[in-house]
């Protein structure tokens, strides 16, 4: 939770990001990202490709995936997402922790605006593929993650996108992975020309 108050003729009147912190943390979810360093968060590949400056994760540099470095396999995730133009990035889940490499055996929610891959922003990569962003570069939006057993739902700021539910169950995509297996969160920095920015992450475990 921040810590910034307004302060107007002797009332105390909280921000409105700490309104939506209360809000949030009443409904049972925790903020894992406290926008001062990268404390359980681990990087994958190359040590500071991801950084924390003005309160957000941001990513520089070639490829490299930062892990929050708790096994999940019922939850919700929200994240406030931000790419550059040309940039190419993603939000995976249940993915397994994989050193110096591309966590394949993962989900990745993209986000690409205008990078050169068609797929863009909102798709599950591989699997379901929207070849128009529905949302511009160099602007900010909120990515909402519902995944329970073999399906998962992606809204984009309050937004159904799609509900996805594997239509191999436990036995997943061509019986290589599932939805419903255990894994981690992970944030991509893809290429030299990307830098996503990430902040206000969210978790709520499911039943």
């Amino acid at each position: 939770m921040t810590f910034a108050v307004l302060f107007a003729m002797g009332t105390i009147i909280m921000a409105q990001d700490d309104k939506k912190d209360e809000n949030l943390e009443k409904d049972g979810w925790v903020n894992i990202f406290n926008g001062e360093d990268l404390t359980g968060w681990e990087a994958n590949d190359t040590q500071g490709f991801f950084f924390v400056e003005d309160g957000m994760i941001k990513g520089q540099g070639g490829r490299c995936h930062l892990y929050y470095m708790e096994e999940l396999q019922n939850f919700e995730l929200k994240i406030d997402v931000y790419i550059n133009d040309k940039g190419n990035s993603g939000v995976y889940f249940h993915a397994p922790w994989i050193q110096n490499n591309w966590p394949v055996e993962g989900f990745e929610i993209q986000v690409n605006a205008t990078h050169s891959d068609p797929v863009k922003t909102g798709s599950l990569y591989n699997i379901i593929k929207l070849f128009e962003s529905p949302c511009p570069p160099d602007t900010w939006f909120t990515y909402h993650i519902i995944v329970v057993g073999d399906s998962v739902t992606v809204k984009i700021d309050d937004k159904v996108l799609y509900t996805y539910v594997d239509p191999m169950g436990p036995k997943g995509v061509r019986g290589i992975k599932h939805i419903s297996q255990p894994g981690y969160i992970a944030l991509q920095q893809h290429d030299p020309g990307t830098h996503p920015q990430f902040k206000n992450i969210y978790l709520k475990k499911l039943p």
